[in-house]
C-alpha cells in the first residue's frame, strides 16, 4: 500500500503488477475502500488481475479506507450532490494522470459503477464493467439507504465497518448524508451514458435491495456496445455473491478483441 498525493490529498493506492494491455482501475462502493475489496477467498482485484493477465490499481476514495479525511463532513464537508461527478472527472483523471494511465479498464461496484461510467462518457478508456451501478435515484434505493442509517446508529454496522476505515464516521456519513439529501433525488446520468463508446458490461443482481434492473438497462448507450448480465439470486455484491461466475464474465469479456 501507498499513499498519493493528488489535487493535495493523500488517496491509498495498492498497485498489481501485470502485462502491458490496459490495466484495470477498481471503483469502490460508497461505504468500500481497498480492504473492502478482500473475500473470503483473499483480495478479488487480484484474482481478476490474475484471471486476465493484467494489471491493476485499487484505491480508496477520500475519506474511505487511509486515504485523508474529510474535514467537517457533516458541515462544511458535506458532500454535494454531484460528488460522484467530480470523483468521474476531476479526481480520476487526475490519479490517472498522476500514475500514468491514457486508456484503462474501469471495474467499478456501485457509487464507484457510477463513477467508471461518467468518466467514460467524457475520457477514453478501453472498456467499463459495471457491477450494481446507479444511474437514477429509485425509492428502493433511498429506503435500503435509510435503513443502513439504522443499522449504523443503533445497530452493529459502525463496529463492522471501522475495521476497513481509519475514520469510520467520515467514511459512513459522506455518503448516507449525500444520499439521504432530498436534492440527491435529481441524480440522473442516463444522459451521460449515452456518450459512452467503450465497450460496456454491467452486472445487477435480481435481488439487490439498492436499485432494480432499469440501473442497467438504462445504460443505452447509442454507438458503444453493452453487455447485460443480470444474476439470479444475487444481491448487490456480484462479486462476493457469484464470485466465480464473476470472474468468468470478467475474464471472457476482457478477452474479445480491441479491450
Amino acid at each position: 500500500m501507498e499513499l498519493i498525493e493528488v489535487n493535495g490529498v493523500r488517496l491509498e493506492v495498492v498497485r498489481i503488477d501485470g502485462n502491458e494491455r490496459p490495466p484495470i482501475v477498481f471503483l469502490h462502493e460508497g461505504l468500500g475502500s481497498v480492504a473492502m475489496w478482500q473475500g473470503r477467498a483473499g483480495s478479488w482485484p487480484e484474482a481478476i488481475c490474475a484471471a486476465t493477465g493484467r494489471a491493476g490499481v485499487v484505491w480508496s476514495r477520500r475519506g474511505y479506507g487511509r486515504s485523508d479525511p474529510v474535514p467537517d463532513v457533516r458541515g462544511s464537508g458535506r458532500l454535494k450532490p454531484d460528488y460522484m461527478h467530480h470523483e468521474a472527472w476531476a479526481v480520476l483523471p487526475a490519479l490517472l494522470q498522476h500514475l500514468g494511465i491514457a486508456r484503462p479498464v474501469l471495474l467499478g461496484h456501485s457509487d464507484g459503477a457510477s463513477i467508471a461510467l461518467l468518466h467514460a462518457s467524457r475520457f477514453p478508456v478501453a472498456a467499463c464493467i459495471v457491477m450494481a451501478p446507479h444511474v437514477m435515484v429509485e425509492d428502493v434505493s433511498i429506503d435500503s439507504i435509510a435503513r443502513a442509517r439504522h443499522a449504523y446508529e443503533h445497530g452493529d454496522l459502525r463496529a463492522r465497518l471501522a475495521r476497513y476505515h481509519a475514520d469510520v464516521d467520515c467514511a459512513f456519513w459522506q455518503w448516507n448524508d449525500a444520499w439521504l439529501d432530498p436534492a440527491f433525488r435529481s441524480f440522473d446520468i442516463r444522459d451521460e451514458c449515452r456518450a459512452i463508446t467503450a465497450p460496456v458490461l454491467a452486472i445487477q443482481g435480481e435481488d439487490d435491495a439498492y436499485g432494480t434492473m432499469r440501473q442497467i438497462e438504462e445504460i443505452a448507450p447509442t454507438r458503444g456496445p453493452l453487455q447485460l448480465e443480470k444474476l439470479a439470486a444475487c444481491g448487490h455484491s456480484p462479486h462476493r455473491d457469484q464470485t466465480e461466475r464473476v470472474t468468468r464474465m470478467v475474464q471472457a469479456f476482457l478477452a474479445q478483441p480491441g479491450r
